[in-house]
């Protein structure tokens, strides 16, 4: 199946970060904003979960939530995620389905990390994922990344930033930087 078919049987939209994506579920019980740790602005459902597509040639852009996220490979290439830390770590996965070629099948991403992807190179033309977020995604929650800010804080890091801000092609995705550890 194509990209394209799969955006229009699945009725993915355009996200923010790039790629398209649907919510498929959202708790019905929600967690009061009081019983939530302080970087939280109110009430969140208990968990949400989406599909999110990268067609080869777009990339997931470098943002962060306040909330723990759980990608799932489900179809097409590999992935690459890659993570910046609040301690300045850069972290890399390999998100898919070929265990022998060291690809994970799932992956946590932190909450306040700041992460983007890329298809893998040489892989199919789209990743079809799944994330899980704990407690529940929301939009108050999303921060975008800013190339010169991001540069600033991780400065040993320009190459994975520019990638993932814009500036560098998709190509260099597996190339960009050795990461310090795994997601």
């Amino acid at each position: 199946m194509t990209a394209e078919a799969l955006i229009r049987r699945l009725a993915l939209r355009p996200h923010p970060e790039g790629g398209y994506y649907r919510e498929t579920y959202r708790a019905g019980e929600t967690l009061a904003r009081k019983a939530l740790p302080p970087r939280f602005t109110g009430d969140r459902a208990f968990s949400t979960a989406i599909y999110f597509l990268l067609k080869r040639g777009q990339m997931s852009r470098l943002h962060r939530i306040r909330s723990d996220e759980v990608w799932h490979h489900y179809a097409g290439g590999a992935l690459i995620l890659h993570g910046l830390t609040p301690d300045g770590r850069h972290l890399q996965v390999r998100l898919g389905s070929g265990a022998a070629r060291g690809e994970r099948p799932q992956a946590v991403i932190p909450a306040g990390v700041w992460f983007g992807g890329v298809l893998a190179p040489g892989e199919a033309d789209y990743a079809l994922v799944g994330c899980t977020v704990a407690p529940g995604f929301d939009f108050a929650d999303f921060a975008m990344g800013e190339a010169a800010a991001l540069e600033r804080e991780f400065p040993r890091h320009r190459r994975v930033i520019r990638m993932l801000c814009g500036g560098v092609t998709t190509a260099a995705a597996g190339r960009a930087g050795r990461p310090r550890s795994p997601l």
